[in-house]
């Protein structure tokens, strides 16, 4: 039996003024004439947002708002890596047959990119849709989970973990969403524990080319269609798109694949030299989203004051390109046990041909939006929460996917 406690995010008054001496502390590096955001995150936005962040951020405001949900602390044993801390949001719809729905983050979010969905997803018919149980944890390494001190923690122990919360809430089958490494994260979860999650959703669609023979159709499409570049415009605009990724936007992946620990130390030591590092992902991978400055600055603080600090949560991408059984590889294999939602938005960092999709497994339900981007639970809440009510509602394909639980009343 696990034990499940409310928890309530309280952070020293001691860190607080920490935070203000070391940003008023800060040495700033000079700026190019013009530079905008060719060199990486403007010097004005990060000397604005610093001075806020020391002057007027109010954290214990940002603390109160948190703390209006349902935040809750257990334990999860590991196998390998013992006992982990695990804070998480469980918030419970109040119609009956409500859908269990697993909510997985990324980096560089948290369990904050569910706060503006979870009043859609759990309000049911009286928005539009089913209703869902929405389950959001703060992953190891991340927020107020606890950190791991082991080598090794990788997809399948973040899996594991998700797994055994839902299993310790009571949901014995349930549904998942992810986005960034929560894609990797609910991927890996249908492959380990396909019985439990009867059908998964993403909006981070990393899939490879339709070239192997399982499907012949796909086959063909691919070399008489795609080799021969006849895509839609919003699949040449996605391909242009992924390829400016990869060839100016992926410098922080190879660090963080590489030496996290050297990054570590910045992380860890200069607040700034988090919102840089962070503030660059927001402005980039966003779609136009103006953030306010208090956004950006209760981003920051939960990476700040999280429980394993702020460099802890880089190690998921060293583990991952380090592990021995090719943990990306394996998160876009065929699975063909689990029915799969797609969501394309237009600011997503990785857009690939819809003919890929179907790599992945039995897709039964796909949407291409005409605005969005990688954060879509947090820029577009009631866009990315419109698409699983189609998915999971009455006449979607995924209908009654969890035995007794088709989320209405």
């Amino acid at each position: 039996m696990h034990d499940i406690k409310p928890y309530t995010i309280s952070i020293p008054d001691s860190q607080i003024d920490n935070l203000r001496q070391k940003l008023a502390l800060t040495t700033f590096p000079d700026e190019l004439d013009d530079a905008g955001w060719d060199y990486g995150a403007p010097l004005q936005d990060v000397k604005r947002i610093a001075t806020h962040w020391k002057d007027a951020y109010d954290w214990r405001k940002a603390e109160a708002s948190l703390n209006k949900l349902p935040n809750f602390m257990t334990i999860i044993d590991v196998d390998g890596f013992g006992p982990i801390d695990i804070h998480f949001v469980h918030q419970k719809s109040e119609v009956k047959n409500a859908i269990p729905l697993l909510f997985v983050h990324g980096w560089p979010g948290s369990f904050i990119e569910v706060t503006k969905i979870l009043p859609i997803l759990t309000g049911g018919e009286k928005n539009g849709g089913p209703a869902f149980h929405v389950v959001a944890p703060s992953l190891p390494n991340f927020g107020f989970s606890g950190g791991i001190k082991k080598k090794g923690f990788d997809q399948p122990q973040y899996a594991e973990v998700c797994h055994k919360l839902m299993l310790a809430l009571g949901y014995g089958e349930y549904v998942t969403q992810g986005g960034d490494w929560g894609f990797g994260i609910t991927r890996t979860m249908g492959q380990l524990f396909h019985h439990q999650v009867k059908a998964s959703h993403i909006n981070t669609v990393v899939s490879g080319p339709p070239i192997s023979l399982w499907n012949p159709f796909a086959f063909c499409k691919f070399l008489f269609l795609y080799a021969l570049k006849w895509y839609t415009p919003a699949e040449l605009e996605g391909l242009k798109r992924t390829q400016d990724y990869r060839d100016r936007g992926q410098g922080y992946y190879h660090q963080q694949t590489t030496r996290p620990q050297t990054l570590g130390y910045s992380l860890a030591d200069s607040p700034v030299g988090l919102l840089g590092w962070v503030y660059e992902k927001l402005g980039i991978w966003s779609d136009g989203y103006e953030w306010s400055d208090d956004e950006v600055c209760t981003w920051l603080s939960i990476y700040w004051f999280s429980t394993a600090g702020p460099a802890a949560s880089v190690r998921i991408y060293y583990e991952a390109a380090r592990d021995s059984n090719n943990v990306f590889e394996k998160a876009m294999k065929y699975n063909g046990k689990v029915p799969l939602g797609l969501s394309y938005f237009p600011k997503e960092v990785c857009l690939l041909p819809r003919a890929w999709g179907p790599t992945l497994g039995p897709i039964i339900f796909r949407n291409e939006h005409d605005h969005g981007g990688h954060f879509a639970a947090y820029e577009v809440p009631d866009r990315l929460a419109g698409d699983l009510g189609i998915m999971f509602g009455r006449g979607g394909p995924a209908f009654g996917c969890v035995p007794g639980k088709d989320g209405y009343a």
